[in-house]
């Protein structure tokens, strides 16, 4: 198949990091390359930029597209591990900017044997990594009633966990759950029929796909690694394409933004100065073009943050 990816928001989250030449920059999900490549234009001849991914089909057609850029270095490892790859480099800092595009890209969502949609009959997977041992088999399949309806009602958000985790449970008793298609019909006839655009699975895959890939606490922890990294004046440029996402980066960007953390009865403030400023108070979002030519991008929201102390 083909590699097929639209790159959302490509001018606002790379105009939003300033590029610079003769910095370093880090683009965490390299995806088709489309971020990357026109950071690239922007920071040649002298510039650096190190980008991650773990998925193979990713990095194999990026590095194709990419492959005159002398100044590129390109990471199959997690952006998970970027304090260790950085360090591994001999890169101390990030002083011009790093990007997060989180979450499925077009071509995942697409290539049916990923298992990531169920329009199409395909193993249950959804691994980011392909080199991965735990894909959603292993959670529909052997996770107990009280966690499926935990992760279905925090990651997914989803009305009828309780409904679907218990049939989930029934279901395997005879016959282990083993299709994308297997998981949706029984979502869907299991829960009532309801007024809405989207299909009565969507919630649940998006659960099952946060879960199979850590996605949530990856990015809580690799943003808490980034801070570190980051000199004075670099810029953190995230999109994000749901509200659990979006609420982490918020609640983190405004935290370490605030001059004060003291409870309200103490006398004296104690913080440390703020080590972020905040470029945009409220999200960015996609255009009504954009939208129009790549409708998943409705849902994206762009944070930027710069970096003003150690």
């Amino acid at each position: 198949m083909e590699f097929k990816h639209y790159t959302v928001m490509k001018n606002e989250a790379v105009d939003a990091l300033e590029c610079k030449d003769g910095l370093i920059y880090v683009d965490c999900t390299l995806g088709g390359g489309g971020h990357s490549e026109l950071i690239l234009k922007r920071i040649s001849p002298n510039g650096r930029l190190i980008s991650f991914d773990v998925d193979e089909d990713a990095i194999s057609a990026a590095s194709e597209r990419l492959k005159d850029y002398k100044n590129l270095t390109i990471v199959k490892n997690s952006y998970t591990n970027i304090k260790k790859v950085l360090h591994d480099l001999g890169i101390e800092k990030i002083t011009g900017g790093v990007l997060f595009d989180l979450g499925a890209s077009y071509h995942q969502f697409n290539k049916a044997e990923r298992g990531f949609s169920f329009s199409k009959p395909a193993p249950l997977d959804m691994r980011f990594n392909q080199d991965a041992d735990f894909s959603a088999y292993d959670v529909v399949n052997t996770y107990s009633e009280d966690d499926l309806v935990r992760i279905f009602s925090e990651y997914g958000e989803e009305r009828f966990s309780k409904r679907i985790a218990k049939a989930i449970v029934e279901q395997r008793k005879t016959k282990k759950l083993e299709t994308t298609t297997e998981l949706a019909d029984l979502i869907t006839n299991c829960t009532p029929k309801v007024k809405s655009s989207i299909h009565p699975a969507t919630r649940v895959f998006q659960a099952i796909r946060i879960e199979v890939n850590h996605e949530l606490q990856n990015v809580k922890n690799t943003l808490n690694d980034v801070l570190d990294l980051l000199d004075i004046g670099a810029i953190i440029s995230v999109i994000s394409f749901h509200s659990l996402e979006d609420r982490i980066v918020k609640h983190l960007f405004k935290y370490h933004s605030q001059r004060c953390h003291c409870e309200k009865n103490q006398m004296i403030c104690t913080c440390p100065p703020p080590r972020l400023e905040l470029v945009n108070k409220k999200p960015l979002m996609a255009t009504e073009e954009e939208i129009s030519e790549n409708p998943p991008s409705r849902s994206a929201k762009l944070r930027v943050a710069r970096c003003i102390n150690l």
